[in-house]
């Protein structure tokens, strides 16, 4: 297989086989107006297998949702054909508006305009809980 090199944009790359295409949707790659190549199953000397993304734009990516979907996962920045900068990602201690608590009581499920925090309450374990009402959330 031969996918084509970027010269302006992202790669997020060293995902762990199988996630690449949650961080598709949790990343809304869907809705960008450019070229977008998920790479699954490749060859890894470290992992055996891994996903990988190709973005071919300069744009931001949410390294929150990268660190919660995949933590050790990277993302590296193409300019001009050459990397300008790797990242090594990890856990966040907070995650603003990722995922939605499935508490029927909790005040977000109420209040439309409250935004859904999570904090990490166990990075051993990767345990996250609702900032109002302490449920853990399901991570898929």
């Amino acid at each position: 297989m031969n996918i084509d090199s970027i010269q302006n944009g992202i790669v997020i790359d060293h995902i762990t086989a199988g996630k690449g295409m949650r961080l598709f949707e949790l990343l809304g790659l869907d809705k960008l107006d450019a070229s977008v190549a998920i790479i699954k199953n490749a060859h890894s000397e470290k992992r055996g297998k891994k996903d990988i993304i190709k973005i071919d734009a300069d744009i931001p990516v949410d390294v929150d949702v990268i660190g919660f979907v995949d933590p050790g996962a990277t993302v590296n920045v193409i300019r001009d054909g050459r990397l300008v900068e790797k990242r090594n990602i990890d856990m966040p201690d907070r995650l603003v508006n990722v995922i939605k608590c499935k508490n029927p009581r909790c005040i977000t499920s109420t209040e439309q305009e409250l935004d859904h925090v999570f904090k990490l309450t166990d990075r051993r374990n990767k345990v996250y809980r609702c900032l109002y009402c302490e449920t853990k959330a399901e991570i898929k």
